[in-house]
């Protein structure tokens, strides 16, 4: 018997992994009605992570994409115009869950893109958290949180998948329990899951999916924390495979959206570029830029390509409502249970889309796939289904990620800048307002613990911990105003940037050159949202400037503070339109 099924009890878990059609755990949902309805003081919180979803993939920031959960809670909560990630996956969430800088915390770059014995590999992308970087997790359960780790994780080294030592595993950094898949992406049908330690096989179920499966053990967790009678506040982190390839979801999400897409990736572009101006999430004078060098017109494909790579978005789109679906069974299960109220959600997305397939997407596996689009047209059924593991064309990152230049892996705010939404019903006011302020992802961990009124510790059994690099964005709640960070730096595989206050300065690597013949643009984001005008030829001193700051914020928090990436993962894609094209794939232990 799993984990899961001791504590829980084996009819439980049988009924909680019944289908999208969630039978409700009786014991415990009975309890939570006969329960004194008192407000607890401190929250729960419920920290949902997209996977690859970009900046306007969500209705709430301007989508087609049906969203109505997501959107309710940014109703009742907030949503932040200008929240950066590390524009890859295990960055991100090591920076989410620690509150440091990813270089600090040795996740500079794929957890499991380098071995620990690689020499070529430094100490700043070792793919390791060390242990005196207290996570939020291991905050709050000592502050007397149920903790627990639903779904991705990706932050254990290549070295830990399947040896006795377990160091970075979720449970060995403050999660009292785990359920879900340790590498970056997963069959959504046929997931490498794990239950505790344990590798288990995915429930056979007719209709299984893995997002419906995550959201039923998040369902279940909230009831086992009501049913235990501790009265401890529960965080459940709730990391989805949504919408990482391959992009996966039932048949009749897809279907729903018809031959929407046949418009193509450019008219979507603009449709959403003007929702977003009409929603007020970017500025009226933003302007939309050119298409990304590299990335073909709609115009300029053929019939059956235009067929066929519509239904790759609609297959993408499916998979994103279906997880907002998802969630709204969560939602709507705490608001029966009388724990809406007071549980705050933070939902963003991990990085910005993802271009890995390129201009002609993968059908029966996401990177490097060689099916032709004729064979693609011939099985269009299977698209999305158990039989392919797709992933879309580039182009379609490229309209994910409106208004801006580039996608995930770029140091441009294509790939950094996501959805950020903050929903508390019952500690926000200022219900549906679009925040501005500068939000980076190291500072999300400091905000949870405030919220639950505690911090990071500044040592811990008499280790000195890593000092935190992030600070709580509590204040912005209450004031559209309210100060937040002004500066924060950006290193991935050679490519920098830099922000301070309304400037921003951009530099692309070429691997095996000096790093001082690279290339720096400049940016004013206070009148150019979007990046889109060059300005380091009119402002030479400002970009000198931000240069030499980049160096000192990389001193402080890297070590090395930038080197070429390890040999595991250069041969990783890099650019195909910046740089002569690299073979190989995202790695995926």
């Amino acid at each position: 018997m799993t984990g899961w099924k001791k504590l829980l009890g084996a009819g439980t878990a049988a009924m909680m992994l019944a289908g999208t059609a969630l039978v409700p755990v009786a014991p415990a949902v009975a309890a939570a009605r006969a329960a004194d309805t008192k407000e607890q003081a401190r929250p729960n919180i419920v920290l949902i992570v997209l996977d690859d979803v970009g900046f306007s993939d969500i209705g709430a920031f301007g989508s087609e994409i049906r969203t109505p959960t997501i959107d309710a809670l940014a109703a009742d909560g907030l949503r932040y115009n200008r929240f950066d990630t590390k524009a890859i996956c295990s960055s991100t969430r090591a920076a989410l869950l620690t509150g440091r800088n990813s270089h600090t915390v040795q996740m500079a770059d794929l957890a499991a893109g380098t071995d620990l014995t690689d020499p070529s590999r430094s100490k700043a992308a070792r793919g390791e958290l060390p242990r005196n970087a207290e996570t939020v997790a291991q905050a709050l359960r000592s502050a007397g949180y149920s903790t627990w780790a639903l779904g991705k994780w990706h932050l254990v080294p290549r070295g830990e998948f399947d040896g006795s030592v377990k160091a970075s595993w979720p449970q060995q950094r403050g999660f009292d329990h785990f359920y879900g898949f340790l590498s970056g992406w997963t069959d959504q049908y046929k997931p490498a899951l794990v239950d505790g330690y344990t590798p288990v096989s995915a429930p056979s179920s007719p209709g299984y999916h893995l997002t419906t499966d995550l959201v039923d053990h998040a369902i279940a967790a909230f009831d086992a924390d009501r049913a235990s009678g501790t009265g401890k506040p529960s965080f459940v982190y709730l990391a989805l495979g949504t919408a990482h390839a391959p992009i996966q979801a039932p048949r009749s999400y897809i279907d729903a959206y018809g031959d929407l897409y046949a418009r193509g990736w450019d008219v979507i572009r603009e449709e959403r570029f003007e929702r977003l101006k009409q929603l007020g999430v970017i500025p009226a004078d933003t302007e939309l830029p050119p298409i990304n060098p590299g990335d073909r017109p709609w115009s300029s494909l053929t019939d059956q390509e235009k067929t066929v790579f519509a239904r790759f978005m609609a297959t993408y789109a499916g998979f994103i409502t279906h997880a907002d679906a998802q969630i709204g069974r969560l939602v709507e299960h705490l608001k029966q249970t009388g724990q809406y109220d007071n549980t705050v959600f933070v939902v963003l997305s991990d990085n910005g889309a993802a271009p890995e397939a390129g201009q002609q997407g993968g059908f029966k596996f996401p990177y490097n796939d060689q099916t032709s689009v004729a064979e693609m047209a011939r099985e269009l059924d299977k698209l999305g289904g158990p039989e392919t593991q797709s992933l879309y064309q580039r182009p379609w990152a490229m309209a994910g990620v409106t208004p801006f230049r580039r996608y995930k892996l770029w140091p441009y705010a294509g790939g950094t800048r996501t959805p950020l939404i903050i929903s508390w019903s019952k500690g926000i006011k200022a219900k549906g307002a679009v925040r501005p302020q500068f939000v980076d992802a190291i500072d999300i961990g400091p905000t949870l613990l405030d919220l639950a009124g505690t911090t990071f510790h500044a040592s811990i059994d008499g280790e000195r911990q890593i000092p935190v690099a992030g600070r709580s964005i509590r204040a912005t709640f209450v004031s559209p105003s309210a100060s937040t960070r002004s500066t924060q730096y950006f290193e991935l595989r050679g490519n920098r940037a830099i922000t301070s206050g309304r400037w921003k300065a951009v530099a692309m690597h070429q691997f095996d050159t000096d790093f001082s013949g690279d290339k720096w643009e400049l940016f004013d984001t206070a009148t150019d949202y979007s990046e889109s005008r060059d300005l380091s030829a009119k402002y030479p001193r400002k970009l000198e400037e931000l240069k030499a700051l980049w160096w000192k914020e990389a001193r402080k928090y890297s070590d090395p503070p930038l080197s070429e990436p390890a040999a595991a993962i250069r041969r990783f894609r890099q650019f195909d339109d910046e740089f002569p094209p690299n073979a190989g794939s995202e790695p995926s232990p």
